[in-house]
């Protein structure tokens, strides 16, 4: 069986699968799955390469890695499993075995890595849109309370409004000097003028104070605190650039999420099968013939030893 860990992955997650295949926690697994002691159960001519019965988890683990072996190639990052078991679909099953449980670390490793990736960048926005939020509601509460679009619209339009009653008093009072050199004071027309003039004087005061302090045409002797023009504008302007830097701050955040969303992708990890797990269709283990030759050659050391030993002590004797 040939593997290969790709989409971004390194040399070190080659490693980490490595280490997992061979690791306790496989060796665990696959006793869960195919209970080991029974699949390599002690038979017939293989009593010298069974598991043996009733063994700790460190001993089932030195036995897995007995069976399973794990090469790497640096060069083409291939990596090769071999499974040995007493029966050729035993091994199968216990490669694809590998392979599923193998692919299910390459996914957990793909996507704790994606939302490493994206989690700093979604908290950023989320701080945006709050910080948004917030600069929005402020500038809302702050028109709710003076009744103004913009401060410096209004302003304009009281410095416009106050311009036209000062050119109409101006326009009476002429009118009420030149009245006063043609009749006398107690005229229907020159207590008409005066009232007018009073009226428009009254109504320019109340102009007046309302561009200097106040909200809605709220005197400042009705209400002290209120701000005057300049104040209304500075804290308008505040709201106001606060709003603009938090929309900035706010798309700046999109952009790097979305980015970050792209890195995220280009790190995904997946583990491409190369040769799926085969059916063995001739023993490969013991290597019988070779076994037999080391035994034979064992028993001839052992014998050689024997006679020199004899003839040793028989010549002494």
């Amino acid at each position: 069986m040939f593997t290969q860990a790709s989409g971004g992955s390194t040399v070190s997650d080659s490693y980490i699968l490595m280490d997992y295949i061979l690791s306790e926690r496989m060796a665990a697994d696959a006793d869960r799955r195919f209970k080991l002691e029974d699949v390599y159960a002690t038979r017939g001519l293989d009593y010298f390469y069974g598991i043996g019965s009733d063994l700790p988890i460190e001993d089932k683990l030195a036995y897995w890695r007995d069976m399973v072996k794990v090469n790497f190639d640096h060069a083409s990052g291939i990596m090769q499993v071999t499974v040995k078991a007493f029966e050729p679909a035993q091994a199968q099953e216990i490669a694809k075995f590998i392979v599923d449980q193998s692919d299910n670390l390459v996914n957990s490793l793909s996507l704790s890595a994606r939302n490493d990736v994206l989690r700093a960048a979604q908290d950023e926005v989320l701080a945006g849109e709050a910080r948004l939020s917030k600069a929005r509601a402020g500038l809302r509460d702050y028109r709710d309370k003076s009744q103004e679009i913009s401060p410096e619209e209004g302003a304009k339009l009281a410095v416009q409004l106050i311009g036209g009653l000062e050119g109409e008093l101006t326009k009476l009072n002429a009118d009420l000097a030149t009245a006063k050199s043609q009749m006398g004071e107690d005229t229907p027309r020159i207590r008409v003028l005066k009232t007018r003039i009073e009226s428009l004087e009254q109504q320019l005061a109340v102009e007046r104070q309302r561009l200097g302090a106040g909200e809605k045409g709220t005197s400042a002797a009705n209400d002290p605190n209120a701000p005057d023009v300049a104040g209304r504008i500075a804290e308008f302007e505040e709201l106001e650039t606060e709003r603009e830097f938090a929309e900035r701050a706010y798309t700046a955040a999109l952009g790097s999420l979305e980015k970050a969303r792209i890195d995220a992708n280009n790190r995904q990890r997946y583990l491409a099968l190369f040769i799926e797990p085969t059916l063995s269709q001739m023993a490969q283990y013991p290597s019988r013939l070779l076994n037999a030759f080391l035994v034979t050659l064992g028993l001839l050391f052992a014998w050689g030893v024997g006679v020199m030993g004899y003839y040793n002590i028989r010549d002494r004797a």
